[in-house]
This record gives structure tokens, sequence and C-alpha cells, in this order.
């Protein structure tokens, strides 16, 4: 049964809805704060650019987001305010670095009608005040004491019900607020209201303005000496006050956001829908304005907020496209835009649609998104893991161990490849040229194997083969010393850093040398019990050439020793369990906590906590990367070491707040690895895979990787088929000709390994693609795409005409094969048991695929169900149908063989706004409606009447404060069978704010456990603002509020990994589970994404 979920966020929301700027973190620091929706983040500006330095969830969607500086305070707080009519002040703890709540509350009212402009809250420039405007004709007022604190809210009735725009003007001697409005003859008008605190009413104010432009919605305040207000509209710009009245004329467009530059208020950055960023300059001669002027300064992403940040960086948050840092420019650049975009933070919002693919076949998801909107659409792909960049590469067979050298001790970049075959090895160097070509360093041994080659002190390099140690001049690169094994013995394995070399000969016996300028003394060596499978001596202590402890991996005993040096004096001993040998052994060094990472013959990789001074071993956890044996190496990118695991899932294992984390690598099986930082190649790896070598940098280590393919028009859907390797995305393309808006129609096709495009078909004047799939019908083998659409004509509101288009692709063509009009716009298309199951307005269809006498084929209807409002969401399974309608939620069909008819089994008679549905098992159906949350259904079969059998009973609801556009069943990562949640089914789902999800749907036994844990963690982890978590996921819409059942919130219960252990602790008792056993439960959890 799949009734009892868990909801876990794979990509945060990235979709930028607010962003201010002030001093919030110290008097001395400017920070920027951005609201993405259900999250905050603040940074910090620094000469490097903008610094992370807190992101954490807020449990509300967030409507309002303002800095503001009460009376005798040195930084700012921040005021935010939720839809659901909460709010808060924030302040900034300098010493725990923390956020503190100032204060909170509710400001909602038990009548009024919700402002259908979204709310409006503002904050008096003197601090008297809080303005909020959050029902129609209501004006709620939070006022200021002496001291700054809130004391308590009124409402002010307002006259004017289509509110635009609210702000408060600067420089009145009482607070006052200039109102835009729409009057019932749809004119334009600006007034003022003083607000006088003491009579809790409005008094008329010292001006207004009628009959202004049609389009006018946006006001900005203009800060003292010029003070008034400047009413931006599509045609004209207006600057206003008790004394001046000046308009300048504007080419069409709708301003999104705006940007102050100067602290006077001088200077304006506008965007508009297009994505163009003007100035705004208010001319003025004595503090009198004399005029206004408008300058186009370039493009950027379609702003949703702009914030100037300082010397020209101003930060463009978007929730259409990409946010960017730009940089404004003095003089033009060659396509004469003043705008440099220095960095781009990525944005997937909103998910309109998506798919979920195995593009690389290798059993793992991938999640290709239409993301963004207008110009800024594109498509993304998401993967899990980390992305290698292939900069260069050779084709070298047979490669069985690498490692990169300098050619001096004190040159930062790595000169040599080092790379070792069954029968010799070869070294490889950059040209002049930089390319990769190969060399000799003469004191090497090249007819032989190299086991290991390492740099070592005084300009020096070492190289390690079966019979000896050879220590070379790395300027010279003449043989200046060697240590030969002892007569009848060979090394078998060997490890080296810049000082020690530590080997393994035949016959147990372990070896230390210790290098000195031009000579390798053996210091000691010993017999052990068993033969030595692997080794490391890589450095963690305080000293970065010369390590105290030496890992050892044993053969027959299966175990991991810890030596000291330079005595070898065994300190600890750790047997593995089970019959295969370690492979690789490495000691490291993650934030601070040094480990000892061990590698088995079969893919797993066990890992312990090191003791330094102890050398003792604790923490044991163990994880499987793949089926082969593995090899460990570290590497450093952006200053940090991570580790590299090669074998045939390769991974990069990295820490973050202090846990391990792993990290597939999209590439195939990798053998060996080492870094190579070349002067040519900066932070780059050396990879050996089959038969090749290449050379690569690598992305960022995050848990998810994205790729962008800017498309410059909006995708709407789309859909991906297997036989002809092709995406197929329906798109709209924005055609700006003067002031009219035209849009065109597109189906593109798309390689899905390059998504080149290969070719499109274009639809109709004002024919729109509404649905797509990709499928095969009964008696004929090929594959086709099918393409629902809708004639969308101005005069008509709901569309009377459209078609369905059967292609199929021939030698890069789309060719049309058939197409069949239809009564209505095609919402969903369904592939049905060899035939076409299309939902057309307020009707279910179903079509079958007949051969005519001619030979060609067309789409025959055989039977339908009418009965819906609009069925816009259709799934199917077997012969079942679920519906997901505009407003009466989700209704379940059957299709009767026998009678050839579609009939209703049953529905939710609750009333839902539908946005999405998905089938999760024969019984549970899963929807999202436009409240922003999800609700589970259960089809009722072993009711006793008709009535009971005929309703579809709600087991689960939950509030997930996302718009959801799809669900997809499909995971983002490798599901193993051997782990505990390679059997959970998952789907994953996709938002307007650019969230990606996965629903988990978990045994009971499983559920009951996590729903304590949950219910331990919201005592310990409190909301930011105070606000409460469980009232956040309480199912909410405009009918009623209910507790949230059969939902867990996976993103609380895995905030359990980042507690401090002595929380963790607090919730073990409470729990009576130990630590180790709730983080193993909970870390297997985050696997599922």
């Amino acid at each position: 049964m799949s009734v009892w979920n868990y909801v876990v966020t794979a990509h945060k929301p990235t979709n930028v809805t607010h962003s201010c700027v002030g001093n919030f973190t110290g008097p001395q620091e400017l920070n920027l704060i951005i609201a993405k929706c259900t999250r905050i983040e603040i940074l910090l500006l620094t000469p490097l650019g903008l610094q992370p330095v807190l992101d954490v969830p807020i449990y509300g969607r967030i409507a309002t987001l303002k800095l503001f500086r009460p009376h005798g305070e040195a930084q700012d707080f921040l005021f935010i305010a939720t839809e659901r009519y909460k709010f808060c002040v924030l302040q900034w703890d300098v010493e725990t670095q923390e956020l503190i709540t100032k204060a909170m509350g509710d400001v909602s009212d038990r009548i009024g009608r919700p402002t259908d402009s979204g709310q409006i809250g503002i904050i008096d420039p003197d601090c008297r005040l809080i303005g909020l405007h959050l029902y129609d004709g209501l004006f709620k007022v939070i006022p200021f004491d002496n001291k700054g604190q809130l004391k308590e809210a009124f409402n002010i009735r307002l006259e004017e019900l289509q509110v635009l725009d609210i702000k408060f003007l600067y420089g009145c001697s009482k607070p006052t607020i200039v109102v835009l409005y729409q009057d019932n003859k749809d004119a334009r008008h600006v007034k003022t209201y003083e607000v006088a605190l003491k009579d809790k009413d409005f008094v008329e104010g010292p001006w207004s303005q009628n009959n202004l432009d049609n389009g006018a919605e946006l006001l900005i305040p203009v800060p003292p000496p010029l003070c008034g207000v400047l009413i931006i509209g599509e045609e004209t710009i207006v600057y206003c006050s008790a004394n001046a009245f000046k308009a300048i004329p504007i080419r069409p467009s709708i301003t999104r956001a705006y940007g102050r530059v100067d602290a006077d208020g001088s200077r304006y950055l506008l965007g508009d829908h297009a994505g163009l960023l003007h100035l705004l300059v208010i001319t003025h001669e004595k503090e009198k304005v004399t005029g206004l002027k408008i300058e186009l300064l370039g493009e950027t992403s379609i702003a949703s907020t702009i914030s100037y940040l300082d010397n020209a960086f101003v930060y463009i948050g978007s929730s259409y496209g990409d946010s960017q840092l730009i940089k404004l420019t003095l003089q033009p650049d060659a396509k004469g835009s003043y705008v440099e975009v220095l960095e781009r933070y990525v944005n997937l919002g909103p998910i309109v649609d998506f798919c979920v693919v195995d593009l690389e076949r290798q059993g793992q998801g991938q999640v290709v998104t239409c993301s963004g909107a207008y110009k800024d659409g594109s498509l993304r792909v998401v993967r899990n893991g980390i992305g290698i960049n292939e900069q260069a590469s050779v084709e070298l067979q047979g490669i069985k161990g690498m490692w990169s050298l300098r050619s001096s001790t004190d040159d930062p970049h790595d000169f040599f490849l080092v790379v070792s075959f069954i029968s010799e090895t070869r070294i490889l160097a950059m040209n002049m040229e930089d390319e990769l070509e190969e060399t000799e360093i003469q004191g090497f041994s090249s007819q032989v194997q190299t086991l290991f080659c390492h740099d070592a002190v005084f300009n020096q390099l070492v190289q390690v083969t079966s019979s000896s140690v050879r220590l070379v001049s790395s300027t010279s690169r003449d043989l200046k010393n060697e240590w030969h094994a002892p007569a009848g013995y060979s090394i078998n394995v060997a490890t080296a850093n810049a000082t020690q070399v530590l080997l393994a000969t035949g016959g147990k016996h372990l070896v230390y040398l210790e290098i000195v300028d031009g000579v390798l003394i053996e210091k000691k060596y010993v017999q052990l019990d068993f033969e030595i499978s692997c080794l490391d001596i890589n450095p963690i202590g305080e000293n970065p050439n010369y390590s105290q402890l030496a890992a050892v991996g044993m053969w027959t005993d299966i175990s991991v020793q810890i030596y000291s040096l330079p005595d070898l004096n065994r300190i600890t001993k750790e047997h593995l369990g089970g019959e295969i040998i370690p492979r690789s052994v490495l000691l490291c060094t993650f934030e601070g906590i040094s480990y000892l990472l061990c590698a088995l013959g079969d893919g797993h990789l066990l890992n312990f906590t090191l003791n330094t001074t102890t050398g003792e071993l604790t923490d044991r956890k163990k994880v499987s990367l793949g089926t082969q044996p593995i090899t460990l190496r570290t590497f450093s990118s952006k200053n940090t070491t991570h580790v590299f695991a090669a074998s045939d899932r390769p991974t990069v294992i990295y820490s973050s707040n202090k846990k391990l984390l792993y990290s597939n690598v999209n590439l195939k099986e990798v053998s060996h690895m080492c870094p190579f930082n070349s002067a040519a190649f900066p932070d780059s790896l050396a990879i050996a895979k089959e038969g090749e070598l290449t050379i690569g940098t690598i992305d960022d280590i995050q848990k998810l990787h994205i790729r962008s393919i800017p498309l410059g028009e909006h995708a709407r859907r789309i859909c991906h088929q297997e036989q002809s390797r092709t995406f197929a995305i329906c798109s709209v393309k924005n055609n700006q000709t003067g002031a009219e808006d035209s849009e065109t129609h597109f189906i593109r096709l798309l390689d899905d390994q390059s998504f080149d495009l290969v070719t499109y078909y274009q639809l109709d004047a004002f024919e729109y693609a509404c649905s797509i799939l990709s499928c095969s019908f009964s008696d004929d083998s090929n594959v086709y795409y099918c393409v629902g659409t809708a004639y969308v004509l101005p005069e008509e509101n709901e569309p009377t005409k459209g078609r369905i288009l059967v292609f199929l692709v021939e030698d890069g063509k789309l060719q049309l094969i058939a197409e069949k009009e239809t009564k209505g716009s095609v919402y969903s298309l369904n592939a049905f048991n060899g035939k076409l199951l299309a939902a057309i307005n307020q009707k279910i269809q179903l079509y079958k695929w007949t051969l005519r006498d001619d030979g060609t084929r067309e789409l025959q209807s055989e039977c339908g169900h009418h009965g819906h409002i609009l069925a816009l969401y259709v799934q199917t399974r077997g012969d079942f149908i679920v519906v997901g309608d505009l407003m009466k939620s989700i209704s379940l069909l059957i299709y009767k063989h026998e009678e050839g008819a579609i009939e209703e089994r049953a529905r939710d008679y609750n009333a839902n706004w539908m946005s999405a549905v998905e089938i999760l098992d024969d019984d549970v159906y899963l929807g999202a409606e436009n409240f922003y949350n999800l609700f589970t259904v259960r089809k009722n079969s072993e009711g006793a009447t008709d009535e009971e059998r005929g309703r579809l009973e709600v087991v689960g609801e939950y509030h997930l404060g996302e718009f959801v556009n799809r669900f997809r069943h499909g995971s983002l990562v490798m599901r193993l069978p051997d782990s505990d949640v390679g059997q959970i089914p998952t789907v994953i789902f996709g938002t307007v704010n650019g969230v990606i999800g996965v629903i988990a749907s978990l045994p009971q036994e499983h559920y009951s456990f996590l729903e304590k844990l949950q219910t331990n963690l919201r005592k310990v982890i409190k909301g930011v603002g105070g606000l409460s978590h469980e009232q956040w996921r309480s199912f909410c819409n405009e009918k009623k509020t209910s507790d949230t059942k059969n939902f867990l919130d996976g993103d609380l219960i895995e905030s359990f990994l980042d507690l401090s252990r002595g929380k963790m602790d607090e919730i073990s008792k409470q729990m009576s589970v130990p630590v180790e056993e709730l983080c193993k439960r909970v870390e297997e959890l985050t696997r599922l994404h």
C-alpha cells in the first residue's frame, strides 16, 4: 500500500522572489538577503564576491521581505510576512552567528477577501509603523512604540478596492501612504493618505493624481531631499509630488522590478518583462525636480527583483531564468551593452514539465526539465553526481597505474605524468603548445611496471618497481640512489610520501625507508603474520611531508592495521569480516576530522574515524560503491581535499557539515585516477578508463549536477523516445514586432545526447500544443510521437477545436502520418492498451489506430466519457483511468472491454483545483492542487454499499508549499538491490519554484518509526521566526485547514544529520534508539535522492 509517504527535496527552490540589501550581520558588513519563496539566503559582499553566510528554510511562503532599522540600532532588522498571514522580525546575533526572533505574530482576519494582486507589505521610512494590504478594502497597521517594539495591530478601512500598489512616502511629518488603484471604469489613479495612529484612521493626504497611464502598476517612493513618487506605466513614467509633475514617454514595456542606485534616489534601475535593463535618472536643481531621463543599459535575465550592491555591482534575481550578479560598465561593449555578467546562479524554475530518462544506460535516472519562461526558457539535465569536463584525451590501452610529478619541490604545478603498463612505464609531459607528449626521466627504469611514484624533498623523485626503489633528481633527471629488494624477494605493494617509503616484499615483510638528500636509508623492517594487500602513509598530522602512522591491509585474516612510524609497532588491528580482501587503504582528513578509508575487492568501502594520537579506529561505517575492486586517491578542488574512488561506478567522497557524502561521477568504468594540476590544465584530474587516458576538470562538488541547454523560447512539454534516441518538445516563441506580441508554437525534435535541433514542425496560427506522448499501437511495430493541440482564439472562453497529430521520426524528419480534429483542447494523451486515450475539454475519448483500404492509418473514435468540468490530467494503469479535474478533484474511470465503454467507478467529492495526478499503486492515487497541497485518495473496493465503493477516500494530506506541475515515476539515484532503500517505489515531482522533489512510499513500520523521529525533531529544531512546522505542513485551502496525515517531511527528518552531537543524544534518548542506528537509518533515506 502506498499510503505512507515520505516527501523530500532533491533540489532546493531556486526561483528568487525577493531580495534586499543592508547591514544585517554587522554594522560594517554589507549583506544581500535573498528569498527563494520558502527559503532565505544571507550573503556577504566581500572583495571576492558574494560569500554565503546562511541558508535556512522558512515555514511559510514569503510574501514580504524588508530590511529596516529602528531608532538607536547599529544594524538592520529583517521583517518577513508569509502568504498564510504570519510575520516575524529577525535580528542577527553576532556572538552565536545565528538568527534570533525579535517579534512574531499572526495578522490574519476572520473575514475578508484576500487581495487579487498579492499581499503588499511596507515599512514607514521613519520606523513608526509597518503597513500590510492583505484583504480588499483593508489596510493593516502594526505600530512601533518609541523603543522600536511592535504593538498590537489594527485595521483601517480603505475605500479603494482594486489596489495595484501602496508605498510609504519619504519626508512626511506624519506617516503617509500613496495608493495606486483602478476604479470600476478601469481608469487608474493615485491618492495619498496620512495614517493617524491615535485615531486608527486615515486623513486625506497632501495630494492626488487622476487618470494615469492605463498600464501604471508600480510606485517608487523617492527619498529626501527630492521626496515624492515615481509612477511607472507601460508607456509613460511620471514623477509626482505635492508641488511638481513631470512625465516622459517610454518604449512600451511592463516593468517588473526596480532597484535604487543612489541613497538620494536620483537614479533607479528598471527591469522589464523582456529582460531589458534601463537606467532612470531624475534631473534636479536646488532640490527641485527638473525632468526625467531614461536610458537602455543592456539585457539581463527577466528580473523579479533588482538589488544594487555597491561600486556598480548589481544582483538580478529572476523567477524565469538564472539569477545573475552583473557589473555596470562605463563604456559599452561591442554590442552597445553596459551590462557585464559576472556570475550566474542556476534556477530551474518554473519547471513546467519534465521527463525521467536513463541516457547513459547505467540504471541511473536523469531528469530533463522544461525550465524558465519566455526568452529565458531552457532545458536542464539534472543528474545525481559530479560532472567531469574533458579537456584532452589520448588512446592508451592497459594502464596499470598513474602518478603526477613536479619538476621541482617548490613548483606549484605538476609537470610529469607517469603512466605504468604491465611491462613498461611511459612518462608524459606538457610541451610548449600545451599538448601532452612523451618524454623521459633518465633515472627512471622504463622497461618495467612502476608500482608507485612520488615527489620527494630536495628536488627528488622516487620510483618503486618490483625490484628496487630509485631516487632521481627532478632537475637533472639522473639516478642518485637505489635500494634493491633482498635476493629472492620482490616488491609487491608500495607507497610513499615526500620523505618516507613503505613497501611489502614477499614473505610477509614490511620495509620502511626514509628519503634524505641523495640517499634512501632503510630504517626498519618487520615480518608480519600474513601477506600485505595494500599500504598507505598519506601524511595527516602536522607535518605535510611526514606521516607518523601507516595503514596496512592484510590478506588471509582480512584486517586493516595501523602501525607507528618510524618504529613499525602495531597500534591497532581491525578485522573487516567477510572473505573479501582490502584492495586500497587511505589515511585522510576532511574538515579537521581524520579518517581511515578501506576499499574492498567487491566494491564495498569502509570508513573509520581515526584518532591520530592513539591510532584508535571508531565509528565504523560501510557503503557499497559498485561491484568491482576500488582504488582510492586524494585530490584537491577549490582548496579542499576530496577522495576519488575509482571502480566500475566511480565516486567522489567529500565532507559537508562534518559528515561524509558520496557523489557519483558521470563516467563509466574508471580504473585509475590521479590529480594532474598542470599549468595548462589547473586543478585537473588524469583519468584512465577503457582504452584511453583523459584529462578533465571537475565540476563543483555537490550532490546534483545540472547541465543547461538554452532555447531562447519557452518549452512547455517534453517527451523522450528511446527508439529514435530523440526528445520532442512543444515550445512557444515570442515574436516582438513593435508593440504587438505574437506567439508561434513549434514541435521541436532534439538529439538525446547532444541536444542539437534535428528538425521542427510549426503549428498553425493560434494553435497551442497542450500534450505530447511517445507510444505504439496494436498491430503496428512503429513508435510514434502523438501531439494534442488546441486553437486558442481571442474571442472564445474555452477552445472549441483542436487536433491530434501523429508523427513518425524517419531520417531525422518528423513525418505527419495522421491527424484527427477534436471538438476542444487535447489536454492530455495516454497510451492505453494499444490505443490512444485523450482528454478533450470535459470529455475522455478513446481512439483506436485503424488501417484504411489504401494502406494509410487513421485514428478512429471508439468510446468516451463525459462528466468533467475540464479533464486536465490523466494517468492510466491497466483498464483504470485516473482523471484530475480543473476543480472537481480526482475521479476513477474503468474501461469495459465487452461493452467497449468507459464508466465512472469512484470519485473524490471534495472540491480540489488539481495541478497534477499520479497513480502510486492499484488502489492509491496522488494529487497536487493549486493551494500548494498534496493529498492521496484510496479506492474502496471492499465497501459494503455502492455509495461507499463509489467514493475515493482521502487517506493522506500534506502542505508542500510548492505548486506541482508534474509527477513522474522514477528515481534520480542508482537503485542498488542490496540497499534497504533499493525496493522503495519513488515518484519525482517538479514545481514552479524549481524544486525537484521525491515522494517515497514506505512500509508501515518504517513510516511509524520515522513519524516518531519527526515528532521528536519538531521539539528540538525550532522554525526560523518562531514559525510552527506543524502549522506549516497542515493541509490548507480556502475551504478548510486540517492536520497533515500519512505524509512525512523528509527535509526535517534528514536535518537530523546536521544536528550537534548533544541534540542527537537528546533525540536518541527520547526514541531509546542509539545515535548510530538513527544516523544509519536517516543516511539511508538520503540515498533516495
